[in-house]
């Protein structure tokens, strides 16, 4: 019977220790520099000094009916008692509840401020500049250099091989066709597009070349001039968009230089929008043939839009004599946009005509 309550104390001793044990090491698998948690493998260890030679614990009993010896009457310093293995147990129990709960809060506060790795990477802010997010522009990330990498739909700024604006020389003289243009007063609008002044008109205003019709749709202002001639740079440039019922453009490109007020010009100014992408439809119309140049010989050849997505097919015709507007007129529009050219690209051994 004594072996019995012996074996029970025993198995009762392991079982505890076993399970507040393996509770403190899964507790601690989140952080393996934390204290290293007591584990089944190490409880014989700690329990061998409480074992007899036969694997029972050493206990005291306080009621013994027939001491056969001595010995047996008086318990050695290492014997306990079960009052004292129970007070033991108990003892030990409140201790790894202490140890456990230590664990615990320290894994919790590890995780919290655990530095990045190679598993946990730190995420990047929400707020990171990506390239989809840059607008495209004249200078810093969204300059003209970037402009393929920031979108894939303007992959042909980069890669395309008939891009504009080009330096215009090495032209061959021919008697090229004039362009008829049937140009009549129309209403309009101007807005600032964050990259220009744009004026976009009502229907009635086309050309005609190459046997084709286009429509005007918009004109607007770039400085300076992204075309050159010959090398030399304009003030300022105008670039009248046409398109045919097939999509097709037309551009024309009108060089500026500084001389006399433009009355047209003056008329777009004063009503320019204050603020951007916000249109002012003024009451009145515009007739654009005060924009025309007098000499209408012209240099042509095929190129691409100057800006996003840099779309290529693009009839150009650029007129060789420049209009006038004041200077006051060009410092107005300075002030909204010093810089907006995009520079100047390859010409790729490309035909240019250009009139007797």
């Amino acid at each position: 019977m004594r072996r019995l309550t012996v074996n029970v104390f025993s198995s009762l001793l392991f079982s505890i220790i076993a399970v507040f044990c393996i509770a403190t090491s899964s507790r601690a698998a989140d952080d393996t520099t934390l204290s290293k948690p007591i584990t089944p493998d190490s409880i014989p260890n700690k329990i061998k000094a409480l074992e007899n030679s036969d694997g029972t614990l050493k206990l005291k009993s306080r009621t013994s009916s027939k001491p056969s010896s001595k010995s047996a009457t008086t318990p050695s310093k290492e014997e306990l008692s079960q009052d004292e293995l129970v007070e033991r147990i108990a003892k030990k129990m409140a201790e790894l509840h202490k140890e456990n709960e230590r664990v615990k809060v320290l894994a919790a506060t590890r995780k919290v401020a655990a530095p990045a790795t190679t598993a946990n990477p730190p995420r990047a802010p929400e707020t990171a500049m990506q390239p989809h997010n840059i607008r495209w522009s004249y200078d810093g990330e969204g300059a003209p250099g970037h402009w393929g990498k920031i979108d894939p739909a303007n992959a042909r700024c980069d890669a395309g091989e008939r891009q504009s604006p080009i330096d215009i020389k090495d032209g061959i003289r021919v008697d090229l066709e004039p362009i008829e243009f049937d140009y009549k007063p129309v209403r309009f609008n101007v807005i600032d597009d964050g990259h220009s002044i744009q004026v976009n008109l009502g229907a009635g205003n086309n050309i005609s070349i190459l046997g084709r019709r286009y429509d005007l749709v918009q004109f607007h202002f770039h400085k300076p001039s992204e075309e050159h001639v010959n090398g030399i740079t304009y003030a300022m440039d105008m670039h009248l968009v046409h398109k045919d019922i097939d999509g097709k453009l037309v551009v024309i490109a009108i060089l500026i230089q500084e001389g006399k007020a433009n009355s047209l010009v003056q008329t777009i100014w004063n009503n320019m929008p204050l603020e951007k992408n916000s249109a002012v439809q003024p009451p009145g119309t515009i007739d654009l043939n005060q924009l025309l140049p007098v000499n209408r010989q012209y240099y042509t050849y095929m190129g691409s839009l100057t800006t996003p997505p840099c779309a290529e097919e693009v009839l150009w015709a650029v007129y060789k004599e420049p209009v006038e507007l004041s200077q006051e007129q060009i410092s107005i529009f300075s002030r909204m946009y010093p810089m907006n050219a995009r520079p100047i690209q390859n010409s790729a051994g490309r035909l240019i005509k250009e009139s007797n």
